[in-house]
């Protein structure tokens, strides 16, 4: 009789630990799993450059803010900042150029200036529009001699593209910086300056 409840708690002791080794099994797939996941975001992350920002913007620092008026000669085509005139560029889609100097103070407050090569195809050219009119704080206008097709610029960083339709980087541009980090005066108007969006 003592033996039969003997082998019983022996079975029993047998069966808990059957069933500890399958709960540590799938805390150690849950772990698994989880590190693996962990470990792609990672890679994928650093993939970008800083703050989910693609790989290959330029960044520029130490850039005046000053209030000047006239033309000013700026280092960068297109500029990313710097000294600007006091009245900002109303943001919205421009068939037509618009002054350096009124883009770069939109750009002060936190637009991502999109400019495209005027002899940029008709299908591009729409993509930039539906983008900026889809957007609050996009400002896109074409520009002569640009290093590439289409470069998008916001205060300090900018990004050469090659192309503007179902472009990624250009996405990822304007995530990040769209009011990022680097707005010196994120919340200031974008729209009550100069210029008339079509």
């Amino acid at each position: 009789m003592g033996s039969g409840r003997q082998r019983g708690r022996i079975h029993r002791a047998s069966e808990n630990r059957g069933g500890g080794k399958k709960l540590y099994l799938i805390i150690g797939g849950v772990a698994a799993v989880f590190l693996i996941g962990f470990g792609a975001l990672v890679y994928f992350d650093s993939q970008q450059g800083p703050g989910g920002a693609p790989a290959g913007v330029a960044t520029f620092d130490n850039l005046a803010r000053d209030h000047v008026e006239g033309s000013i000669d700026y280092a960068e085509t297109p500029p990313v900042g710097g000294e600007h005139n006091d009245p900002w560029q109303n943001c919205g889609f421009y068939e037509e150029p618009v002054r350096n100097e009124n883009a770069v103070h939109s750009l002060e407050h936190g637009a991502i200036w999109i400019t495209y090569s005027p002899d940029l195809g008709e299908g591009e050219v729409d993509a930039i529009r539906e983008i900026a009119n889809g957007q609050t704080y996009i400002l896109a206008s074409p520009y002569e001699d640009l290093p590439s097709p289409v470069v998008a610029s916001a205060w300090g960083n900018q990004l050469e593209l090659e192309s503007a339709a179902d472009s990624e980087e250009l996405d990822q541009f304007i995530r990040a910086f769209r009011q990022g980090p680097q707005t010196p005066e994120p919340g200031a108007a974008c729209t009550g300056g100069v210029g008339s969006p079509s």
